[in-house]
């Protein structure tokens, strides 16, 4: 059986008239989409329409919940009690759910943008309000996140299916965690160099870390952040290293289907 990989994207982050990325060219290239829900970025037009393009391209839908922080992108802390962050979580997953109800469609993953992730990576309290949320929304839904963190033990506790994420175009630190945005080489735009780091974590299972140690990783899916310069460039060349090493590109939803039961996405 061939293996699967699916590539994600962060997409419908835009406003009103605003756009921040070519999401309808990476939707054809992608095989999941997290879209904003309204928070951090997004509006309900903008959900209808990266939920229509995903559907007539076969991409998964997904949720990208944060921060209600518009003018700081989500990457803002806000602190909240547990009710009000699985509330505001709730909220955001059922206008997803909604719009793409309405196209026949389903919200099947959720990972968490900005602010709300990197904390939900290191809080355990946090993390665990957050796929409380989940769960009470819909118990089968893929949670996407990185390995190793308070978010997959949360995730894992709950029961709950956990697809483990890889960012190609960010650095990691000796611990498996990602360097802050504020590091010098913390994000990484050469396409080149992207798709080596892919096809190292795909077919190897390791890293280079941002001092130059190798480290384990598990990576199920790969994420393409769509406000990166050249996106699609970097897209269409992770695609490509994908499927050069022999992997077939499938939604979560795919590997799903063809793994049945196994909760764990085990690798």
């Amino acid at each position: 059986m061939q293996k699967m990989i699916d590539i994600n994207s962060d997409l419908g982050e835009g406003f009103g008239p605003y756009r921040i990325a070519d999401d309808e060219t990476l939707l054809s290239i992608v095989s999941s989409a997290n879209i904003a829900c309204g928070f951090h970025a997004g509006d309900p037009v903008i959900m209808d329409e990266t939920v229509r393009i995903a559907m007539r391209n076969g991409v998964d839908i997904g949720a990208h919940v944060g921060f209600a922080d518009r003018m700081g992108f989500g990457r803002r802390a806000i602190p909240m009690g547990s009710r009000e962050l699985e509330t505001s979580v709730l909220y955001q997953l059922g206008a997803l759910e909604a719009i793409a109800a309405a196209q026949g469609g389903k919200v099947g993953h959720v990972s968490a943008h900005g602010a709300l992730g990197n904390m939900s990576l290191a809080d355990a309290d946090l993390a665990a309000s957050l796929i409380r949320a989940y769960k009470a929304f819909d118990p089968e839904m893929i949670v996407v996140t990185l390995p190793n963190t308070e978010a997959e033990r949360a995730a894992r506790v709950a029961g709950m299916r956990v697809a483990c994420l890889f960012l190609a175009d960010r650095a990691y630190d000796d611990a498996g965690k990602l360097v802050a945005r504020s590091v010098d080489g913390s994000v990484i735009a050469d396409p080149e160099e992207i798709t080596r780091r892919v096809t190292q974590a795909i077919v190897e299972g390791t890293i280079d870390t941002i001092s130059g140690k190798t480290i384990h990783t598990r990576a199920h899916s790969i994420l393409v952040h769509s406000d990166t310069p050249r996106a699609v460039d970097i897209g269409r060349s992770i695609r490509a290293a994908v499927e050069a090493a022999g992997f077939a590109v499938a939604g979560l939803s795919q590997r799903r289907l063809r793994e049945g039961n196994d909760r764990s996405y085990a690798q």
